[in-house]
């Protein structure tokens, strides 16, 4: 084997551990197990919500204002696409019934996340004007 069939077999091995590790991450959120949940981040790790100015430094700090929201919260997977150190996760995340389309941009050092920015948009009428030109998702 030359060294760039090395690279590509480690690369490969390493995007399966981190997917089978988000496929965990999600699964862990939704069914309310924290701890589990946050493995996947470093000890240094950073997450950002830019739409409510926040910025939360740690895996116990994140791990921690996670566990104090009052809501009753589910996580709906759309789609989880990435490789390397940058993975990026569709997902619904329902609060009290209420649904956020969700986008989490997640970046790896090794295997943890050292970073990770959350999007979130709350659903809308679709306007009448696009009706002839598209349909109706399921959702």
């Amino acid at each position: 084997m030359n060294d760039q069939q090395e690279i590509e077999q480690n690369s490969g091995a390493r995007d399966q551990e981190i997917r089978a590790a988000l496929d965990q991450h999600w699964a862990a959120s939704d069914a309310n197990d924290f701890e589990t949940e946050h493995l996947i981040y470093r000890e240094d790790a950073v997450l950002e919500y830019p739409q409510s100015a926040e910025l939360t430094r740690g895996r116990r700090n994140i791990q921690g204002q996670r566990e104090s929201q009052p809501n009753k919260k589910r996580f709906t997977i759309r789609r989880i696409i990435g490789s390397g150190d940058l993975w990026v996760t569709e997902f619904i995340l329902t609060y009290d019934n209420k649904p956020s389309y969700t986008v989490s941009i997640m970046e790896f050092s090794g295997v943890k996340v050292a970073r990770e920015t959350q999007y979130f948009a709350d659903p809308f009428p679709a306007p009448a004007f696009r009706a002839q030109w598209v349909e109706r998702m399921d959702t």
